[in-house]
């Protein structure tokens, strides 16, 4: 059975996994080329953050596996992370959706999201 476009997860909407990926990849080369945001990601090993923002976005985009990471509020906790420095991330974010041509309605519908997670990462 077809689910009609409405009712498909994010996940599917953006094609699964092998696009969420590239997505990520290029998110985190724009955060880490932004100077403002690159020092939040000081000693971080980077090819576990991404693997694990795809496993959370997939998680949050409606897709078949669970996130198994800390809370949001825990992950972010103690890192000095302000509403400035989450519109940032989010603009990151939204211009790697565009870049893979994420449609329109389906953009709009993670970056509402993502924009609900804010208190969370900010918190």
């Amino acid at each position: 059975m077809t689910l009609p476009p409405s009712l498909h997860p994010l996940y599917v909407t953006i094609g699964g996994r092998e696009p969420l990926v590239a997505v990520v990849d290029h998110f985190y080369d724009r955060v880490l080329a932004d100077p403002a945001l690159a020092p939040l990601f000081a000693g971080t090993d980077m090819p576990r953050q991404r693997a694990h923002q795809v496993e959370f976005l997939a998680a949050a985009l409606g897709g078949p596996d669970a996130y198994r990471g800390p809370s949001l509020r825990q992950a972010h906790r103690g890192r000095g992370i302000t509403k400035e420095h989450f519109a940032r991330v989010a603009g990151h974010l939204e211009a790697a959706l565009i870049w893979a041509k994420v449609e329109p309605r389906a953009l709009q519908a993670i970056m509402a999201t993502i924009a609900a997670l804010q208190s969370e990462v900010t918190g």
